[in-house]
């Protein structure tokens, strides 16, 4: 029987009142019952519980604050690191707060899915504004930011849609965020924008979801710099730059000092570290990636200069960046004040190992003679400006895939927050957004910007306006997808089901089906491209929309598709978007792909059954997909 907590002793048989007996929990000191309702088996629904049973008990989990900033810190471990040690909080409030924001995304994420699931195409496409939902929740940023990762830290092969949306949520957040700072960052004086800091910015808006800070990159520069201070000792043990400390700013007038500093940062970056110019794929945009310089050890002229001219400027030695056609370069003045004249200087390619070239020289390595404006210094905007243009044409050359039309969308929203009043590229993102079929009225006032700018483009922007008024009336008037049933007689030749795990016998990739059609349904030109005639049968046979291994999204014959004898994850950036969980041998779909092929969970079921958990005689072991049983099905394909 539990003891009561109404303050009622209990009697003994001869009508004396027994201590031992009366005895409460409630009168167990503040101090061990907060030890006890710290116990890891507690959750915040039973300490809410315990706080309903009396006075008391209310007081102790209420009281000091202890016991919620218990249950706050063991179920949301992360953040820690924002609140104060010596400071005082309202821990019952805070995991209020916290426990809502949860409720809440998982809400929004779950209601994005079923909205957006039939007007998002696999490739190139995002949510667009409705990511604004969740900042207008009115709940502290890092709340979201932390549940947004509590869902993508949990099971790796689980809640896969859950985890799509969460990551774009995520992604959009993050970016927004970055292009605030970036935003904060163009409006101070010049001489307070540092060149590492912007390109650490671009970075941070390209790599959102990666852990990249000024901090870490600042950090390794130091280590960087150690290294050439340790050279340098070595050559001259008395140099004034090696009296300077992490944080301090000294500028060397000796050219000799200059001298050997630039030695000393050429050996150690080139000879010891190995840092070199990425001749071989230049044109990956890994390349303008400060954090990935680092990693990589690599990178292109303009990612190379920078890295060099804060080297140097930590090592007392002032270098100026010029935008050099083709090829990025920096100069190095040999008078004691600066010079208008492009032959007072030496110029350094930092992507040529540190070679230090003339101006005529510079011509040289470029094969075209330039004008003497060329070879001017410029400032941390047009530099930004320089290296953002160099992802934007990255992206300008892509394959039209996800990627690709990421970068082209970052890389426009990075170049016309430095140039707002940009015609080419505002024209260029107009035309990008109307391509994705994403933020008809954002490309609206796009286009109302440029005709504002440039009365010129009336032609263009008539175009753009007119189908974009289009699409937003087609957006009021949404189709309703196909309902695809496998019972259907037209169907009767379709074989596989989507969330099988499929092998192409010819090309021998790896994919999972997420669609089917009973014909092929692309055009007459995609089908003499393709050499669908030389099937043995052609384009009159099922086709498969399989998401493969390797990030690309095709269109399969069936006579070309086997199941995989040995089921494994396709790493798809697009699987979320249809399936809910990998369950070892096949994908679950999810509630908006099982809508549109209702009857396809049952023959995966069965499919999976027969292939990989049917056991041969004889043996104790589930029969694969190479047994007997599995060539007689696939003997029935045509």
């Amino acid at each position: 029987m539990a003891t009561p907590c109404n303050g009622e002793r209990f009697s003994g048989a001869n009508g004396k009142s027994s201590e031992t007996r009366g005895k409460r929990l409630t009168d167990l000191p503040t101090e061990v019952l907060e030890y006890i309702l710290c116990f890891p088996v507690l959750n915040h629904i039973d300490i809410s519980n315990v706080s309903c049973c009396c006075r008391r008990l209310h007081d102790v989990c209420d009281g000091s604050g202890k016991v919620w900033s218990h249950q706050y810190k063991l179920r949301w471990p992360r953040l820690q690191k924002l609140y104060r040690q010596n400071e005082s909080y309202d821990w019952q409030k805070e995991y209020r707060t916290r426990h809502m924001v949860c409720l809440q995304i998982q809400r929004t994420v779950v209601s994005i899915s079923k909205r957006f699931f039939t007007e998002v195409p696999c490739v190139g496409q995002v949510l667009g504004d409705s990511f604004t939902e969740i900042e207008s929740l009115g709940a502290p940023e890092h709340f979201c930011e932390d549940e947004l990762l509590s869902i993508l830290n949990s099971d790796r092969r689980k809640s896969l849609t859950l985890k799509y949306y969460a990551k774009k949520i995520l992604y959009f957040l993050r970016q927004q965020n970055i292009l605030r700072n970036l935003k904060a960052f163009l409006e101070r004086p010049p001489e307070e924008q540092s060149a590492l800091e912007g390109a650490v910015l671009v970075d941070q808006y390209c790599n959102p979801l990666a852990d990249v800070t000024l901090e870490s990159i600042s950090a390794q520069l130091n280590d960087i710099t150690e290294k050439v201070k340790k050279y340098l000792r070595v050559k001259n043990a008395s140099h004034p730059s090696l009296r300077t400390g992490q944080g301090d700013c000294m500028v060397l007038e000796d050219f000799e000092l200059q001298r050997q500093v630039v030695c000393a940062l050429n050996a150690v970056l080139y000879d010891q570290l190995q840092y070199k110019g990425n001749e071989c794929d230049y044109y990956n945009p890994l390349n303008s990636y400060i954090h990935q310089v680092l990693l990589r050890r690599t990178g292109i002229p303009i990612s190379l200069s920078v890295l060099y001219m804060m080297l140097a400027r930590k090592m007392g030695v002032l270098l100026e960046p010029v935008n050099f056609p083709n090829h990025f370069l920096l100069r190095w003045c040999q008078r004691q004040a600066s010079s208008d004249d492009i032959y007072d200087y030496v110029y350094i390619d930092a992507f040529g190992k540190g070679k230090q070239l003339t101006a005529k020289e510079c011509e040289y390595l470029i094969r075209q003679q330039v004008t003497a404006d060329y070879y001017s210094s410029i400032s941390t905007n047009e530099l930004l400006l320089r290296m953002v243009g160099n992802l934007l044409n990255i992206g300008k050359r892509g394959e039209g895939n996800e990627k690709s039309y990421q970068l082209l969308r970052d890389s426009l929203d990075l170049y016309l927050t430095i140039d707002p009043d940009n015609v080419q590229y505002l024209l260029l993102q107009a035309r990008l957004y109307f391509h994705l079929g994403i933020w008809p009225e954002k490309v609206l006032d796009i286009l109302q910007h440029i005709q504002a700018l440039d009365p010129s483009q009336h032609g263009a922007v008539g175009y753009l306006v007119q189908h974009t008024l289009e699409h937003i009336q087609h957006k009021r008037h949404p189709i309703e997808p196909e309902v695809k049933r496998r019972s259907a007689p037209e169907h009767s030749q379709v074989q596989y089901s989507v969330g099988l795990v499929m092998k192409h016998k010819r090309s021998g990739y790896n994919c999972v089906i997420y669609g089917w059609d009973p014909k092929c349904t692309m055009s007459q030109e995609w089908i003499t491209t393709m050499r669908v005639h030389q099937l043995s049968s052609g384009a009159n046979q099922p086709f498969y929309n399989v998401l493969v291994q390797d990030g690309t999204c095709r269109y399969a014959a069936q006579e070309n598709l086997e199941p995989h004898s040995a089921p494994l994850e396709i790493a798809h950036p697009e699987v979320g978007r249809y399936f809910t969980e990998f369950a070892d041998t096949h994908y679950i779909a999810n509630e908006e792909l099982q809508t549109r092929y209702p009857e396809d969970t049952v023959e995966t079921q069965r499919a999976v059954q027969e292939l990989y958990h049917t056991q041969t005689p004889n043996s104790g072991h589930p029969a694969g997909p190479g047994t007997d049983h599995h060539s007689q099905n696939a003997s029935m394909a045509p």
